[in-house]
């Protein structure tokens, strides 16, 4: 592994804090079940971003370490609350929701977003929530997909995030069970019901994406309205998953980063170590200046 990727994994009484308030609650962070390389850095800071409705996926993506192969926890109602009560005892400011999918839940989980990003708005009416969802499609066709969407976005989230994570052609092996164009969709379906909302999207490279590849999908995000990028490195989480076919530079992360400015996206992080919601509150902070 390149040494650009090799980072400190931070204190350990730092990171103990926030995994204590997440193990007494029985919630869960996309942090540890994806293990995430930031973790050290964000637990440092008082942040993470929850991952709801269990840690087990009912898709099987190549890339991804979140548990999967078996049927998934059934909903605990009483998640939503005990997300509002850590984000409480953290003094977040800015908070991530994401998501296993859950294509076994009749509205795919839409309904548990809303209810936690409810409950946590109750306990802290300034904290400021960002999505970052599924694509919502369980056979259930474009109308259900629609009316689950616009039921998050009903909800005002400060950003809606939703990734492709990969170029069209790898599409396939990369994202099992997920279509490209199926995703494009969900961002413009945002734009469409609330234009007012930022949208974000984001790749992980190291799949044997071309470079022509990576700027044609920053193209076809821009052609749906998204605002806002993430560029990282994909790093293997085991030899069970796809491994990886490149190791881009951090040069040639800042030289796409420059080129995705310059399409027109508001907000870019392009680096080896970037994540869908690394940093994301900062974005909040430089727009309304608090």
């Amino acid at each position: 592994m390149p040494n650009w990727l090799r980072r400190s994994i931070g204190k350990a009484s730092e990171i103990s804090t926030v995994q204590r308030i997440i193990k007494q609650r029985q919630i869960h962070t996309i942090c540890e079940e994806g293990r995430c390389p930031n973790r050290g850095e964000c637990y440092a800071q008082k942040t993470a971003t929850f991952l709801l409705m269990g840690p087990t996926c009912t898709r099987s993506c190549g890339f991804c370490q979140v548990d999967k192969g078996h049927a998934p926890m059934a909903i605990d109602p009483e998640e939503p609350m005990k997300v509002a009560e850590a984000v409480q005892i953290l003094g977040l400011s800015y908070v991530v929701l994401t998501s296993v999918a859950r294509d076994d839940l009749a509205d795919g989980g839409a309904g548990h977003f809303v209810k936690t990003m409810e409950a946590v708005r109750h306990l802290n009416p300034d904290t400021q929530i960002e999505v970052l969802t599924p694509d919502f499609w369980d056979g259930a066709g474009e109308v259900g997909q629609y009316q689950r969407l616009k039921s998050i976005i009903s909800a005002q989230p400060a950003c809606f995030n939703h990734n492709v994570e990969t170029v069209r052609r790898l599409t396939g092996p990369v994202r099992r069970g997920a279509k490209y164009d199926r995703s494009l969709a969900v961002l413009a379906t945002v734009k469409e019901i609330n234009p007012s909302i930022p949208t974000k999207s984001g790749l992980m490279l190291g799949h044997g994406e071309t470079v022509e590849e990576i700027i044609q999908t920053m193209v076809d995000l821009r052609s749906v309205g998204c605002d806002r990028l993430t560029l990282g490195q994909y790093m293997r989480p085991s030899l069970a998953h796809l491994p990886v076919q490149k190791y881009w530079t951090p040069a040639e992360f800042e030289e796409l980063g420059n080129t995705a400015r310059k399409m027109g996206f508001s907000h870019v992080r392009s680096g080896p170590l970037v994540r869908s919601s690394y940093h994301a509150g900062e974005e909040e902070v430089r727009e309304t200046g608090e």
